[in-house]
């Protein structure tokens, strides 16, 4: 593969000014990924507050537990070995579940974990151990129910499960009968184009599905297909085995829930004082905590000494609280505020991957992770790319189009293109037509303004008129050129497609299990070999020719 390095679309943004290195924004986390000093400096911290997290050994039990639920490989096993080891860390980055393993960016951060591991391992002469968390306890189910992939006819379809009538349960509450899974699996084969790898594909998905799992299951168990073998650990955060070591976090949460608030406030001061919009506003009065419940997962506030619902469905008073934090933790759950300080308290988290948007969310949680006697862990961007098939590329450079003004300039690169095959000079002769008739016209305007002043509106219109019908014919004729060149144009679509679909970054609109389905099971084996730079910033990565079968021949 060839790596190119591309210019980030908001130099601005604090992710990127985090990536780059900018001192202003290191402050707000304590520390930077490029650094190898940070690196031992947090490891030296979490050995050193290991009495105020969970028992290490229970968490790994309970994730042995929950590993056996998926396909079994013996690097993940051993991965479980070294997370029993007291001088065992970990790298985190955790997502929503994604249907059929959702979006690339989850593909990527999963790698990002991965990689990050074995860099900090090294670096540390220590076990680190790569841990990627599904966020099960969202309850958000149309983030988590979807994935899109390009039909056979060049467009993009989004497969989908409906979710199931009644309250908004948390993702991996929420049921989903066979006969939903089968619909979405029949619909995913229908829109793949056909392919040496697809058969194989849809008996591994069915394989995965056929206990009428729920979507959060479903995903960690294709997650674990490909990257069990590189050692990485699923946890689901509404596993009940982990709520149970979650008690007492919980506890200090809605003990020290005044001071939480007070502290997320100050981080919202301190960013807001750099020049940064808030990424997510706290709620005044927010608990940032949520309740399991009948009427679906509610989130709580407090009023005066109890805990309830803007719905009135719930009201609890702190002394009830506290004692589910002992008897029934698995009907708390954390919000995006909190969940950090739980993955602390859970886990020894040397690094956690982030995206762009997290980063910025986690830019006001600093004086919290202090308020809580704690450090923020090492934050990693997320290893961002753009894939550039081999056949997109040659369009490229048919074009003579390089890969940044496709993604950032595609509409008016393609225009440009269009007007240059133009061997009768549309354009400047409409301009100069209608420059000749406004020049023409002008005398007529001013004579009948000065005959009668109650004219000039009607003459103005009059003008309007005809160059509006300038116009028309010249949309008409441009129109024309197109279809004359409509062979070209849709080559133009379809490097847009490819590399923005729906005007967006590739890696969020397609699901991985559009390419795989293209490339095959060595095709998701290369992006390990991509070499690992945490501060790298959005890449493109070239292919070197590759070839599918279909239906029709060899396509490269």
């Amino acid at each position: 593969m060839d790596i190119i390095s591309l210019i980030d679309s908001d130099p601005s943004s604090m992710a990127e000014r985090y990536r780059s290195g900018d001192s202003e924004v290191s402050e707000l986390f304590g520390s930077h990924p490029s650094k190898s000093e940070d690196w031992v400096k947090r490891a030296l911290q979490l050995d050193e507050s290991a009495s105020q997290r969970a028992n290490l050994r229970q968490v790994a039990g309970a994730l042995r537990k929950y590993q056996s639920k998926l396909p079994y490989y013996s690097e993940a096993e051993a991965s479980l070995d070294k997370l029993e080891l007291s001088s065992s860390l970990v790298v985190v980055g955790g997502q929503q579940a994604g249907l059929f393993g959702g979006a690339m960016l989850i593909y990527y951060k999963a790698i990002s974990v991965i990689q990050a591991a074995r860099h900090a391992e090294k670096q540390l002469g220590r076990p680190v151990v790569p841990v990627f968390w599904i966020a099960g306890e969202d309850h958000d189910f149309d983030e988590a129910n979807h994935v899109n992939v390009q039909t056979a006819a060049d467009g993009v379809r989004r497969i989908r499960v409906e979710r199931p009538e009644g309250p908004r349960l948390a993702v991996s509450r929420t049921s989903i009968t066979t006969q939903q899974w089968e619909f979405a699996l029949q619909e995913l084969a229908s829109q793949l184009p056909d392919s040496e790898f697809k058969p194989a594909i849809l008996e591994r998905l069915q394989s995965h599905i056929k206990d009428a799992p729920t979507l959060s299951l479903a995903f960690a168990r294709l997650l674990a297909d490909w990257f069990g073998n590189q050692g990485l650990i699923l946890l689901d955060a509404d596993d009940p085995n982990l709520r149970a070591l979650e008690g007492p976090m919980f506890r200090e949460l809605i003990q020290r829930n005044d001071a939480l608030e007070s502290a997320l406030k100050a981080g919202e001061i301190q960013v807001a004082d750099r020049g940064f919009k808030l990424q997510a506003e706290i709620t005044p009065g927010s608990a940032n905590l949520f309740l399991q419940h009948e009427q679906g997962r509610l989130l709580l506030y407090k009023e005066q000494d109890a805990f309830v619902d803007r719905k009135g469905n719930v009201t609890l008073s702190y002394e009830e609280m506290l004692k589910a934090t002992a008897s029934s933790p698995d009907l708390l759950s954390t919000n995006a505020l909190t969940r950090p300080l739980m993955q602390d308290y859970l886990l020894p988290v040397l690094g956690a991957v982030l995206g762009p948007s997290e980063l910025a969310y986690w830019g006001i949680l600093g004086p919290s992770f202090k308020e809580f006697g704690r450090s923020m862990p090492i934050l990693i961007p997320r290893q961002s790319f753009t894939y550039l098939e081999h056949n997109i590329w040659k369009l490229l450079e048919k074009f003579c189009l390089t890969p940044e003004e496709a993604l950032s300039e595609w509409e008016q690169r393609k225009m440009q293109w269009l007007l240059a095959q133009d061997k009768w000079d549309l354009e400047d002769k409409f301009s100069l037509a209608k420059q000749q008739f406004m020049d023409l016209y002008a005398p007529i305007l001013d004579t009948v303004s000065n005959m009668q002043p109650g004219l000039a509106p009607l003459a103005e219109t009059n003008r309007g008129k005809i160059l509006e019908q300038i116009a028309y014919l010249e949309a008409r004729s441009i129109d024309a050129l197109a279809k004359q060149n409509e062979a070209s144009l849709q080559q133009w679509d379809r490097i847009h497609l490819s590399l923005s679909p729906l005007d967006k970054p590739q890696e969020r609109v397609y699901g991985i299990v559009h390419f795989w389905n293209r490339y095959g099971s060595d095709w998701l084996s290369q992006w390990l070999e991509v070499p690992y730079d945490a501060v790298s910033g959005q890449r493109l990565v070239r292919s070197l020719p590759t070839y599918r079968i279909e239906s029709g021949g060899i396509i490269s």
